[in-house]
């Protein structure tokens, strides 16, 4: 269904992974979708280890049907990210419905750090982390909101994680993700007397670079205690599934119901009878479905008959607090 035709919107971060699915499934909606990064086609690419490419997106999303316009950011750059934003509102006559910040550049050096402690590697892991990310969010939204507040509504998601909850990462991603969700509730004051919407996203466990690295290149010894379990890749979702949710949850008549909220995808996708790349939908990471064959690995092959049941958030919240207490 094409219920974002007319609207416009940006996704940040968009060669691969997360960026590069939010996009499709914006497009497949009917947005017209500006696509962020630093690499425009393989003329930019000088390193092998990096796939992806904004032209590489642009073709998925106009093969789902959508219209897509990249512009090559370096989003460590505030001047460029200005000009990027004076662009749509040059081109759309100051229309922009949606904004996705989804760019991170982190990737790499939480692949390196995963294994050692946050005290073996210099200060400058946080900014790896957090500086495009966190504070890109942050940069994108106020030039977004300039452009919104003229039109009294429109749409920011912040891509967040469980790690702002539940130590993943490292004490430098578990912070940023767990600001990314003050951010968004504390914008959610301060936009909501223009009608904008702010919402944080919580994808589950996606099949991108990151992920499938840590699973593909650490033996079952080597993998992370707190990553035990996550990787049966049945309960693994794409970053379409991603997009999907995004675009039927900016298609509902009165998004600013849920301002300020933590919005999990496969929930979403629950709810609006929303299905994978594969047509299936897997569990939510605070679903029964997914928590108890983890907790007891024997009822793996009988997880579809345990009840999709989702744990309200003060039980995570008060279990997170017990671990803290230790």
């Amino acid at each position: 269904m094409k219920h974002l035709n007319g609207k416009v919107a940006l996704v940040t971060g968009a060669t691969r992974g997360l960026g590069k699915g939010i996009a499709i499934g914006l497009g497949e909606a009917g947005a017209t979708v500006y696509i962020t990064g630093r690499t425009l086609d393989q003329s930019d690419v000088t390193d092998n280890n990096i796939a992806g490419t904004l032209e590489d997106t642009k073709l998925a999303v106009e093969a789902a049907g959508g219209i897509c316009i990249p512009v090559q950011v370096d989003h460590s750059d505030d001047e460029q990210v200005r000009s990027l934003f004076e662009r749509i509102d040059t081109e759309q006559s100051g229309q922009l419905d949606i904004l996705v910040n989804n760019v991170f550049s982190g990737v790499r050096v939480l692949k390196e750090a995963y294994s050692e402690p946050f005290w073996k590697f210099e200060p400058n892991l946080w900014d790896a982390v957090n500086n495009v990310g966190l504070r890109s969010h942050y940069v994108c939204s106020i030039f977004a909101a300039r452009l919104m507040s003229k039109q009294s509504q429109g749409l920011i998601f912040n891509i967040s994680s469980w790690g702002g909850m539940f130590y993943i990462f490292g004490p430098a991603y578990g912070a940023g993700k767990s600001a990314c969700d003050r951010l968004t509730a504390d914008m959610a004051v301060e936009l909501k007397q223009d009608n904008i919407t702010s919402m944080a996203i919580y994808p589950g466990i996606v099949g991108t670079e990151l992920m499938s690295s840590f699973f593909e290149e650490a033996s079952s010894e080597e993998t992370p205690e707190n990553l035990t379990g996550f990787g049966s890749r049945e309960n693994w979702e794409t970053p379409l599934l991603t997009g999907r949710a995004i675009a039927i949850l900016a298609s509902e008549p009165n998004p600013i119901n849920f301002t300020g909220k933590v919005r999990v995808v496969a929930e979403v996708a629950k709810k609006y009878n929303l299905v994978d790349q594969d047509g299936t939908l897997p569990p939510s990471l605070r679903s029964l479905r997914f928590l108890i064959p983890v907790a007891i690995p024997a009822l793996k092959n009988y997880a579809n008959l345990i009840p999709d049941l989702k744990i309200p958030w003060i039980f995570i919240l008060w279990i997170t607090r017990l671990q803290n207490l230790g």
